[in-house]
């Protein structure tokens, strides 16, 4: 019997995650962790942690399991949150949930957990772990989730051996669902709670308006690109991967304006909503933003050429490796597959590692590729490592 400690978050998923691991013997600490106190932004409710926090207890309670509470909320506030906010402001897409998972549920609150004296720490993802022994050593594997619909391995793609170590999956053979009805047999208070949505820990919110608290308004242009722009006739071969690697890049002169907008820095890749400009056949979307400038870049149509680009590249420095002997050496080529956001179908891809970073050359192009995104990439079930995207 382990003493593990549940990340209780007032969703269904971590509720049952609890039951089933007291069902199997151990002995289970419920721990609710409060990470964020400001609701500038948030579109549901204006506290919606203290809600959270009231399931969370609920459930304890159902289950006869002790219940705690820890504020991580400034080490939140460092690691997630300014980093969310220095992305922005540079014109990048962060994804504030896979930092969540590396910085905090499974660094700050693995600690808090280790502290109480816990021998694992267990969380409601739908992913799963698998170990296998390598030279005499233990090697762990994330794997993808049962649920292919709610499979989330991708949230935790930069996770290390040593955090994997301790973590736990308790629903991760396990479909929606299925998870819903154990949590309706057991009269759980989250059995018919809504999955949370919007950023971690913060909620759903008005990405502008929760930017705002440190990047400034500022109004620009909106230039429209028309499909037949010359930049996109240019035939670039495969092995020139630098130049497939390489954003599309517009000035003023090549659109025309359209409209405007209060700020590039509140605008993504590939975004099609927000921009308040409407009479067109097809709607239209931003194929790239320039924060130097202020001026966003749009396309009309889904199938505008704009969108899509069939490389990226990572920089050395942001390569992680799940299980570090499987890195790449400089010169190798692998096939893997890969997602460059969560729910996206995995898309085949060559990985090819050369001394300027890891190339991924994907057999088709791929719509909306954004600098600071993650891209993760899979052997079969497993995943094996990610990174940031450069640009």
């Amino acid at each position: 019997m382990a003493r593990v400690v549940v990340g209780l978050s007032g969703g269904v998923d971590s509720s049952v995650a609890a039951y089933l691991l007291k069902e199997q013997g151990h002995e289970v600490i419920g721990l609710f962790m409060r990470n964020w106190h400001d609701t500038t932004g948030t579109l549901e409710g204006d506290c919606p942690w203290y809600d959270d926090q009231v399931f969370a207890e609920l459930v304890a309670k159902r289950l006869d399991i002790p219940f705690r509470f820890v504020d991580l909320s400034e080490e939140y506030k460092k690691r997630v949150v300014d980093y969310m906010f220095s992305e922005y402001e540079q014109g990048r897409t962060p994804n504030p949930d896979v930092l969540c998972n590396r910085e905090i549920k499974f660094d700050v609150f693995l600690k808090e957990a280790l502290k109480m004296g816990a021998d694992f720490v267990a969380t409601g993802h739908y992913c799963r772990k698998a170990e296998e022994v390598v030279d005499g050593r233990t090697v762990y594997r994330l794997l993808a989730g049962a649920d292919k619909n709610k499979d989330q391995s991708y949230f935790l793609c930069q996770l290390t051996q040593e955090q994997l170590r301790y973590a736990l999956f308790p629903i991760g053979d396990m479909l929606k669902p299925e998870v819903r009805e154990v949590a309706q047999a057991q009269k759980l208070a989250t059995a018919k709670r809504k999955d949370s949505q919007g950023i971690c820990f913060v909620g759903k919110v008005d990405l502008p308006v929760f930017l705002q608290q440190q990047i400034a308004a500022k109004s620009g242009n909106v230039h429209e690109i028309l499909p037949t722009w010359r930049g996109y006739g240019k035939a670039i071969e495969d092995d020139d991967l630098a130049a497939l690697a390489e954003p599309f890049h517009y000035t003023v002169r090549d659109g025309k304006k359209i409209g405007t907008h209060n700020g590039a820095h509140f605008y993504t890749i590939g975004q099609r909503k927000g921009l308040g400009i409407g009479g067109r056949k097809e709607s239209l979307f931003i194929i790239s933003t320039d924060v130097k400038e202020n001026v966003i870049y749009v396309g009309e149509g889904d199938s505008h050429p704009g969108l899509y680009r069939r490389a990226l590249r990572i920089l050395p420095h942001e390569v992680h490796w799940v299980e570090p002997s499987d890195e790449m050496q400089v010169g190798e080529r692998r096939h893997y597959q890969v997602r460059i956001r969560y729910r996206q179908p995995l898309q085949e891809a060559e990985i090819i590692c050369r001394e300027d970073g890891l190339y991924i050359l994907f057999d088709e192009p791929q719509r909306g590729i954004a600098a600071g995104q993650f891209a993760a990439w899979y052997d079969g079930e497993v995943l094996a490592g990610s990174g940031v995207i450069e640009k």
